[in-house]
Formats: structure tokens, C-alpha cells, sequence
């Protein structure tokens, strides 16, 4: 039986440069099932229809790929245009890589034998930061491997859990990786608050964990639309992060720039485990 297709979904806005530097790494994936939807919300004329762009799409198509673009406005902010991409996906994994994110070869195969193995609702590839080589921080590299399956979680703003976001900061974890030597073919799952620019979900759990649909409660003006999505997800499925990683940030300037709401703070009463299970419920059913 052959590999399951996979759909990449790339978000992207006012970035052409970069976004044609993220599809040629996905275009150097050895992954071979892959469909690759990108949705521009750049203003005016396209980032779609700049020549570098226009030129890594050309090669992507030569390749085989299959592959989806789309011009998506009015902008109505990031969960929004997320959710706008789950509804593209066919396949029943999607990896969601945001436009200033380099993949390493290999990175997808990996992200997709460990999200089987573990069965839970996603894995994430967290991005490193490489301009921060050198600058050890050893009180940010705490990490707790899952010993055995992953399991369901519940993680809230403001909980001592909450702190395990600080591993992604910089190049903390890429400084971990390389003294803890974990091979790339013996991926290990560990527990995170949340892993932000390279996320492989289960598309079916992402769907009944809500995905993104507490878009319309945000001003479009927002952040932290990924962070909520997968606190949903870990409280159901369970998530985890991917030892090594293989995603690199290009660590360019914000595309948002306006970042006073921020989803999981605005939305979730800061530490109460009762307000998530809440929000899972369908809409017909909340309050």
C-alpha cells in the first residue's frame, strides 16, 4: 500500500521572497504523496504572481507535485485564513508551514512516521533560530520526553506547563539536540506547550477538536490563532514536539505587527482546565 498524501498548507502575506525559499524546501522533500496549498493574503498584486515565486511554482509542477494556490481576501485575520486552508485539505494529515520557515530534506517523512506511531493529534517541527547560536541559555532547555505513547493534556495560559514554551525561544532547543545527540531516524516525542511555525495534525482530530473556528470571536487584528488550535487538540488527542527538529527560521521582521490580542488569552480564562473543555464543545452547544 502506498504512503497516505499528505497536504502542505502555507500561509502567506506580502512575502514573496520568502515564500519562494519555503516551497523549494518543500520541493526538496523526499516525502512522495505530497499536495501543496498556498493561500496569499498579500494586497494588490499578488505575492503569486512575483517572479521568483512564479518561478518555484513552474518547478514544483515539473516535479509532479500537485499543487493549489489562491488569492484569499479580504483579510480577516490569521485564524481566519487558517481555517480558510483546513478547508482545502483531502488528505488526512496536513502539515501547516508558515512562509518564513526552511525545511530540512526528510523533515516531512519524519514528522509523519512519528505523528503514526505516536496516534495522537499532531507533532511539531519547532523552528530554530540560528542568529542565537552560541547564546546558551540553560534555564530555557528544560524538556520532558513522552516515555511511552503521548497522551491527552490539558495546557493553559498561565500554567507551570505553559513555560515549556521558552525551549523554542532562540536556538535553546537546537543547542539541546546537539549535545543530547538524538539520530534523526530515532525521533523521539516530547511534551510542549505548543510548537509554532511547522505542525503535521491528524486532519480528522484537528476538525473535531474545532480547528480554527473560534475565527469569528477575534478581531482580525490578532495572534496566537495556532497556539489555541492545538491546546484544543492536546486536551483530546494529545500533541507532542519532534527531537530533532529540522525547521529553521528565517527570522524575519513580523507580518503582524498588531499582537495586543492574542487568542489563547483573549478566549481561555488563564488557568482553568474547565474553561478548554468548554470551548470544545460545538458551537450549537456553548453558552
Amino acid at each position: 500500500m502506498g504512503l497516505p498524501r499528505i497536504d502542505i498548507l502555507v500561509p502567506t502575506c506580502g512575502r514573496p521572497a520568502a515564500l519562494a525559499v519555503t516551497l523549494t524546501a518543500i520541493g526538496a522533500q523526499d516525502y512522495p504523496a505530497l499536495r501543496i496549498v498556498v493561500s496569499d493574503q498579500t494586497e494588490g498584486s499578488t505575492a503569486l504572481g512575483q517572479a521568483e515565486v512564479v518561478a518555484v511554482l513552474r518547478y514544483l509542477r515539473a516535479r509532479g507535485h500537485q499543487l493549489e494556490t489562491w488569492h484569499h481576501l479580504p483579510r480577516r485575520g490569521m485564524a481566519e485564513q487558517r481555517a480558510f486552508l483546513l478547508a482545502q485539505v483531502q488528505a488526512p494529515y496536513c502539515l501547516f508551514v508558515d512562509d518564513d520557515v526552511i525545511l530540512e530534506p526528510g523533515l516531512v517523512r519524519r514528522l509523519h512516521g512519528l505523528l503514526v506511531r505516536q496516534g495522537c493529534g499532531f507533532v511539531g517541527s519547532a523552528v530554530h533560530g540560528l542568529s542565537y547560536l552560541g547564546q546558551e541559555r540553560p534555564a530555557q532547555e528544560q524538556l520532558t520526553f513522552w516515555e511511552d505513547r503521548v497522551e491527552p493534556e490539558t495546557v493553559m495560559p498561565g500554567s507551570s506547563a505553559w513555560a515549556r514554551h521558552h525551549l523554542h525561544s532562540a536556538a535553546n532547543l537546537f543547542h539541546l539536540q546537539r549535545r543530547l545527540g538524538v539520530p534523526p531516524d530515532q525521533e523521539r516525542a516530547y511534551r510542549v506547550a505548543w510548537v509554532g511555525g511547522c505542525v503535521m495534525f491528524d486532519g480528522a482530530k484537528l476538525r473535531a477538536a474545532g480547528g480554527f473556528d473560534f475565527w469569528p470571536a477575534l478581531p482580525p487584528e490578532h495572534c496566537g490563532e495556532d497556539v489555541l488550535a492545538q491546546l484544543r487538540v492536546m486536551e483530546r488527542f494529545g500533541g507532542c514536539g519532534m527531537l530533532p527538529s529540522g525547521a529553521y527560521h528565517m527570522e524575519l521582521p513580523t507580518t503582524l505587527k498588531e499582537r495586543r490580542v492574542d487568542a489563547p488569552w483573549a478566549l481561555l480564562p488563564h488557568g482553568d482546565p474547565a474553561a478548554l473543555s468548554a470551548s470544545l464543545a460545538p458551537a450549537q452547544e456553548r453558552p
